[in-house]
C-alpha cells in the first residue's frame, strides 16, 4: 500500500493486510507495534476483515489521544529504569 494522501478508488485487493509475523504462540504482529491475538485462536468470535487504511486510521488515533493526554496531564517523562528508583545512594 502506498502512503499517497491523495484520493483514490478503493481497490480491496490493494487494502489486504500484510501477511502476520508470529511474535509469541498466542500473540501476530501485521504492522509495526500493532499487536494482536492470533486469530485461529478467536474460534468463537472470529476475527472481522478489515481493511488496511482502517487499521492504521484507528492506531494513528490511538497515538494522537496518547500525545493529547501527555500534553495535558504529564509533567514529564521517565524511561524505565531512569528516575529515582535508578539512583544509588552512596
Amino acid at each position: 500500500m502506498e502512503d499517497d494522501p491523495r484520493p483514490g478508488r478503493y481497490v480491496p485487493a490493494d487494502q489486504a493486510p500484510p501477511e502476520p509475523r508470529r511474535v509469541s504462540h498466542q500473540v501476530v504482529m501485521r504492522f509495526d507495534h500493532v499487536f494482536e491475538v492470533d486469530p485461529s485462536l478467536m474460534q468463537r468470535f472470529p476475527q472481522q476483515a478489515m481493511p488496511a487504511w482502517d487499521t492504521k486510521r484507528i492506531v494513528a488515533a490511538r497515538w494522537d489521544h496518547l500525545d493529547d493526554v501527555h500534553r495535558q496531564f504529564a509533567d514529564g517523562k521517565v524511561l524505565a529504569g531512569e528516575g529515582p528508583e535508578a539512583v544509588e545512594t552512596a
